[in-house]
C-alpha cells in the first residue's frame, strides 16, 4: 500500500486555454463520459505535465457534473465515513477534485488570488467532498484546502482543529465494582453447545451476574447511571458529542460513561469500554468487560475503515492474552477459548457461522507459559518445503521453522526505504536511496553516512544501525527503481543482512503493462504474460546472490488499487501458484511466499495455492498482536507465516514526543511478542517464522507536503490516537530534517527492538 504513489504523479501546473466547454458539447447517454473516468483523465494528463489537457478535462467534468454534485452535497448531514458510502457521491468527489486541481495548478503558478478563490469555493460548497488517494485511503478536499490557503497565507499546513468533545484529563473511579474479579459464569447461567456454531450463553441468575460484573458490563446495562460521577458528566455537559471521538479523549472517565450508554451493538460497545477501562488502569474491570463479549457476542462484528468485518469477539480474546500475559500477578490465564468465523475471509457477514468455545479461566503455573525447547530427534521431520539452502521445515507436532543452510532462521525484517526529506515521487522528484549522494564521497548517503543526532560528527550508517538492533532482513522490490547489486552484497557480506525479494505482481499496474485505471486484469492473458516476464527476469537477475532469502509475491493485492484481486480472488491466487511454479522451475533453491492483506479471502489462496510456500500478510491490529492471524493460517493454510508489514506511527494527537515514542515502542513490543510466542515450539500456533517492521525511517512525503513532517491522522484504525500517521512510521527519525538525509534520531522503538532481537 506504500508504493502507489510511485505511479501516480500530481504535479499542478497548468494554464487557462481555450476549448469547447462540454456545456457546449452535445453527448448521447452512451457517449458521456463518467465522472469517475473524467478524473482519472485529469490525472494522468498532470502526471504528463501537459497543461492544456489537464484543464480542458477539469472543466469538462465540472460543466457536466457540477449540478449533481450541488445536490449530493445538499442531501449530506455529514462527511460519509465508509468507502461505500463515500463512492455513493462520486460526482461530489470527482467535481470537488477538479475544483482542487485547477486550484493546485493556480497555486503553483504563483496565481494566489485564482488560487485561494477556488479553495475557498471547496471549503464552501462541497465540505463534505473526498478525494480517492492510490496509495489507498480518502482525504478531505476541504481540510487539504484550508491548509493549502494557510500554506499560503503562513507557509505552515497545520490547520488547528477544534476538539469536538471533552478533553478534561480525568480517571475513573467505579462506583460498581461487581463482586467478583474472575466471574464465575457457571454460577449463573448454562453454556450449551460449547464447540459449535450452536453455542449459546443462557443466563439463569440474572440478578446475580448483574452484581458479579459491575457497572457497564453486560447484563449491567443500569448500575453506571446510578453513579454519581455518571450524573456530574452529564449536568457538565461533558458527555456531548460523537461515540467515536470519546475513544482517544483523555477524559477517561467521560469515554467510559459515554461508551457504557451508547448505542453501538453491544458487542462493539463491550470492546470499546473495556479499552478505555484498560487506559484508565481499571485491567480486572477490563478482563471482565472483554470476556463478556466472548460469553454472550461472540459473533459480534465492526467495519474497518477498508470495509472489510472486524470480529469483536476475536479481538476480545486476544486482549484478554495480551493483558494476562503482561500482568502476572493476576494469576490467571485463559484456557481453550476459540472463535472460529467459517466464511469469516470476505466482505459478507450474512454467510459467517461463528463455532464458538469460551473457554475458562485458570490458575496460571509457571510450566504453563513454557513449552518445550526445539529438539528435533524425538519430534522427527513431518515435511520440508523446498529444495535448496533456504527451505521451511515441518516438524512431529506441526510447528514450522525456516532453515538457512541446516540452521533455523527467524526473519528479523525492517523495509528500507529513506527518503531525503523535501523530495516525494508526487512531484517526481524522489530519487533512489542505492544512489543519493549528496555529500559527493562516492558511497550511498543512507547505508553508509547517516549519524546520531547524538553523535554528529561520526558517519555510522545505517546498514551498520541496523546489525546493531539485530536487524537481519530487508523486504526489497526488484522494480521499479534499478537494484544496486553491489550494495546489497555489501549488505550481506559485511553486515549479514538478507534480502526478500519481491515483484509486485500487478499491484498499482506494475509489471502488467496495465494502465493505472481499470489496472491489472487477472484474466488479462496480456498483462499476465507481461508479469511473468517481469518475475523470470527477477529470478534470474538474483537467483545466485547469496543475500537472497526468498521470493515474495505482490503488495496486498487482494484489497484492489490498480488491480482487480480484490474482486477476482481466485484468478489472482491461480495465477500466482502458476508464477510460483515458474520460478521454481529456474531457481529450486529458494522458496516462494505471497504478501497478501492480512487474512482477507485466506480460504481462497488456500484452495489453489500448493506451490507457494509461505504465508505473508501486511497487518496492522493493534499493540496486542496479530489475534487469530497465526491459527487461523494453520487451520487453513497448512503452511508456515510471517507479517510482511507491521508498524506504529510514533506521533498521537495529545502527547508529547516523548509519550508518543513510549506508546509506538509499546506497540512493537506487543506485535513482536505475538510474533515469537507462535514460533516454533512456543505457546502459540507455532507457524511463525518472523516478521518484517514498516519501517527504518520517516518518509515526509506521505501526506503530500514533503518539507512539512506533517501530522494529520490520514485513516482510522488501532493506533494510539485512533489514526495512521504514515509519516512517523519510522523506528528513527529525520529530527527537523535540516539535516537530511543524514541524521538519525533513534527512536524508543529501536532500543525495544536490540533487546528484543540480540
Amino acid at each position: 500500500m506504500k508504493k502507489a504513489a510511485l505511479f501516480i504523479i500530481f504535479i499542478f501546473v497548468a494554464c487557462v486555454m481555450g476549448y469547447v466547454s462540454a456545456e457546449e458539447a452535445v453527448f448521447t447517454p452512451a457517449e458521456k463520459p463518467s465522472s469517475g473516468e473524467l478524473i482519472n483523465k485529469c490525472w494522468q494528463a498532470h502526471g504528463k505535465r501537459d497543461v492544456e489537457t489537464t484543464f480542458k478535462y477539469t472543466q469538462e467534468l465540472i460543466d457536466l457534473y457540477k449540478d449533481q454534485a450541488d445536490k449530493e452535497q445538499a442531501s449530506l448531514k455529514e462527511k460519509p465515513k465508509v468507502k461505500d458510502e463515500i463512492e455513493e457521491v462520486a460526482a461530489l468527489n470527482d467535481v470537488a477534485t477538479a475544483y482542487f486541481i485547477q486550484a493546485e495548478a493556480y497555486m503553483r503558478q504563483d496565481k494566489i488570488k485564482d488560487a485561494k478563490k477556488i479553495f475557498n469555493l471547496i471549503i464552501a460548497k462541497y465540505s463534505f467532498a473526498q478525494a480517492w488517494d492510490p496509495r489507498g485511503w480518502y482525504w478531505s478536499l476541504k481540510l487539504a484546502a484550508e491548509q493549502s490557503i494557510k500554506k499560503i497565507e503562513t507557509g505552515s499546513i497545520e490547520v488547528e482543529q477544534k476538539k469536538k468533545v471533552s478533553q478534561l484529563p480525568t480517571k475513573i473511579v467505579l462506583y460498581d465494582l461487581g463482586i467478583e474479579d474472575i466471574v464465575n459464569y457457571a454460577k449463573y447461567g448454562e453454556f450449551k453447545n460449547v464447540g459449535t456454531k450452536d453455542y449459546k450463553y443462557e443466563v439463569r441468575n440474572q440478578q446475580g451476574l448483574i452484581a458479579a460484573v459491575g457497572e457497564g458490563i453486560y447484563p449491567n446495562t443500569t448500575s453506571v447511571r446510578w453513579d454519581p460521577a455518571f450524573k456530574k458528566a452529564l449536568k457538565e455537559k461533558r458527555l456531548e458529542g460523537d461515540l467515536w471521538d470519546f475513544v482517544h479523549s483523555p477524559d477517561l472517565e467521560a469515554a467510559f460513561f459515554k461508551w457504557a450508554t451508547g448505542s453501538e451493538p453491544q458487542g462493539v460497545k463491550l470492546f470499546y469500554t473495556a479499552l478505555i477501562l484498560e487506559k484508565a488502569g481499571l485491567i480486572k474491570h477490563a478482563l471482565k468487560c472483554y470476556y463478556a463479549i466472548v460469553v454472550h457476542y461472540p459473533g459480534s462484528y465492526g467495519w474497518t475503515y477498508w470495509h472489510t468485518p472486524w470480529y469483536a469477539g476475536q479481538a476480545a480474546i486476544a486482549k484478554i492474552n495480551f493483558i494476562l500475559g503482561n500482568n502476572p500477578q493476576i494469576g490467571y490465564k485463559l484456557a481453550d477459548a476459540d472463535i472460529k468465523i467459517i466464511n469469516g475471509y470476505d466482505n459478507n457477514v450474512v454467510n459467517d457461522i461463528v463455532v464458538v468455545n469460551p473457554g475458562r479461566f485458570i490458575k496460571a503455573r509457571l510450566p504453563d507459559k513454557i513449552r518445550p525447547k526445539p529438539t528435533t530427534k524425538p519430534l522427527g521431520i513431518k515435511r520440508e518445503s523446498g529444495e535448496g539452502k533456504v527451505y521451511a521445515v515441518q516438524y512431529g507436532n506441526g510447528d514450522w521453522q525456516l532453515m538457512v543452510s541446516g540452521k533455523p532462521y527467524t526473519i528479523k525484517g525492517i523495509t528500507y526505504t529513506p527518503t531525503k526529506v523535501g523530495q516525494s515521487p508526487d512531484e517526481g522528484t524522489m530519487t533512489s536511496w542505492m544512489e543519493d549522494d549528496f555529500n559527493n564521497n562516492a558511497k550511498a548517503d543512507g547505508p553508509y553516512d547517516s549519524f546520531i543526532d547524538a553523535d554528529p560528527k561520526t558517519a555510522i550508517g545505517d546498514f551498520q544501525l541496523m546489525k546493531e538492533m539485530g536487524v537481519n532482513t530487508i523486504r526489497l522490490y526488484h522494480h521499479p527503481n534499478k537494484v544496486d547489486k553491489k550494495i546489497l552484497s555489501d549488505m550481506y557480506d559485511k553486515y549479514g543482512i538478507r534480502v526478500i525479494m519481491g515483484d509486485f505482481l500487478g499491484k498499482y499496474a506494475l509489471g502488467s503493462g496495465a494502465p493505472w485505471n481499470p489496472g491489472t486484469d487477472y484474466n488479462n492473458e496480456e498483462h499476465k504474460k507481461n508479469m511473468i516476464d517481469s518475475v523470470v527476469k527477477m529470478v534470474n537477475e538474483y537467483k545466485d546472490e547469496p543475500y537472497i532469502l526468498f521470493w515474495l509475491l505482490g503488495n496486498e493485492n487482494v484489497y484492489g488499487y490498480a488491480c482487480n484481486a480484490d474482486r477476482q480472488p481466485d484468478a489472482f491466487f491461480k495465477f500466482a501458484n502458476e508464477v510460483a511454479k515458474i520460478i521454481k522451475s529456474i531457481d529450486p533453491d529458494h522458496p516462494v511466499a505471497i504478501c497478501s492483506g492480512d487474512i482477507l479471502y485466506l480460504d481462497k489462496f488456500a484452495k489453489v495455492t500448493p506451490d507457494i510456500d509461505i504465508f505473508g500478510a501486511n497487518a496492522y491490529r493493534g499493540d496486542y498482536g496479530f489475534g487469530r492471524f497465526w491459527r487461523s493460517v494453520k487451520e487453513e493454510v497448512g503452511k508456515p507465516a510471517f507479517i510482511t508489514e507491521y508498524g506504529c506511527p510514533a506521533f498521537a494527537e495529545g502527547k508529547t514526543p516523548a509519550e508518543a515514542e513510549e506508546l509506538q515502542a509499546a506497540y512493537h513490543k506487543g506485535s513482536w511478542e505475538d510474533i515469537a510466542n507462535n514460533m516454533a515450539f512456543n505457546s502459540g500456533a507455532g507457524n511463525s517464522v518472523g516478521g518484517v517492521v514498516f519501517e527504518w525511517l520517516d518518509e515526509w512525503w506521505k501526506a503530500y507536503e514533503p518539507s512539512i513532517h506533517d501530522t494529520k491522522g490520514l485513516w482510522a484504525g488501532p493506533f494510539p490516537d485512533g489514526y495512521m500517521h504514515e509519516e512517523w512510521l519510522g523506528l528513527c527519525s529525520q529530527g527537523t530534517g535540516a539535516e537530511s538525509p543524514f541524521l538519525r534520531h533513534l527512536r524508543k522503538a529501536y532500543y525495544t527492538y536490540q533487546k528484543m532481537w540480540k
